[in-house]
């Protein structure tokens, strides 16, 4: 990476619980490029005072975590088509000032449920209703899910995302689910529930595979289970790296070959499984 100097391009980060995956994954790709940028997480104290920031500052992108993803929308000037069509925000790209929303989180789970060959058919259950949960249940929706229940504590908004999509809301947890995915940010560090799970023992054991979009830590206590149990896992660093990659272009206008962006995850993983 470059000496810090007056010309470098920034880009960012907001979330209320910040970690390091995007850190590393952009600014390994920074170095590997040769690029004058650099990216710094934050967490905001004032959501509104901070979007005003990228645009009076010239930072160039702002990546959008947990719980910012739809409180953001009414502080951009542009939703994307993939932002629109979902209502959640992960990725704000600034054009002179003109901030323009997009979504990364969608197309990642898209091509993690191809790529990990989850069927279509498995009766489903996603917990969560917020902005993730939108992205993650409109991915299932997508590539041609259709027995999903979404499992809210919030009944407006459970019901309201389930519908959307043709899927059916609950309040609490149930058996017989063939795949869980969890999009709350239970077993999340750092956090009230850092040490719990979202689904019990026995629904994990049952269950055919396991998808936990918490990327902090790497191996979370649902991941842990599931792997115990013996069960086909997708991680929430895995979903991170994919989304930052798709960030990355959007930011840059340059996209990485396969093995950068290869490198850009290992790196990232090696470093936040550090102790």
């Amino acid at each position: 990476m470059p000496i810090l100097n007056k010309d470098m391009t920034l880009c960012i980060s907001l979330a209320a619980r910040p970690s390091n995956n995007g850190t590393l994954f952009h600014n390994h790709l920074y170095g590997q490029l040769g690029l004058n940028w650099i990216y710094k997480a934050f967490a905001p104290t004032d959501l509104a005072q901070a979007v005003a920031g990228i645009r009076g500052l010239g930072i160039r992108g702002a990546a959008v975590s947990m719980p910012y993803k739809e409180a953001v929308i009414p502080l951009v000037d542009h939703l994307a088509p993939s932002a629109a069509a979902i209502e959640s925000v992960n990725t704000i790209v600034n054009e002179n000032g003109v901030l323009t929303a997009h979504n990364t989180d969608f197309s990642a789970v898209v091509e993690l449920l191809r790529v990990h060959q989850l069927p279509a058919t498995l009766r489903t259950m996603v917990r969560g209703s917020g902005g993730m949960a939108k992205a993650v249940v409109a991915a299932l929706r997508h590539v041609g899910f259709q027995n999903v229940v979404v499992v809210a504590r919030n009944e407006a908004a459970g019901r309201k995302l389930a519908e959307t999509y043709g899927f059916t809301w609950a309040s609490e947890t149930f058996d017989g689910a063939e795949l869980l995915v969890n999009v709350t940010p239970i077993g999340m560090a750092g956090g009230p529930e850092a040490d719990q799970m979202p689904f019990p023992p026995e629904q994990v054991a049952a269950a055919q595979a396991v998808f936990d979009v918490v990327s902090v830590p790497a191996e979370t206590p649902l991941i842990r289970a599931a792997r115990t149990a013996g069960k086909p896992v997708v991680t929430g660093t895995d979903v991170a790296a994919l989304q930052a990659l798709e960030q990355f272009v959007l930011y840059t206008g340059i996209r990485p070959t396969a093995e950068q962006a290869r490198a850009a995850r290992e790196f990232m993983l090696a470093q936040t499984q550090r102790p």
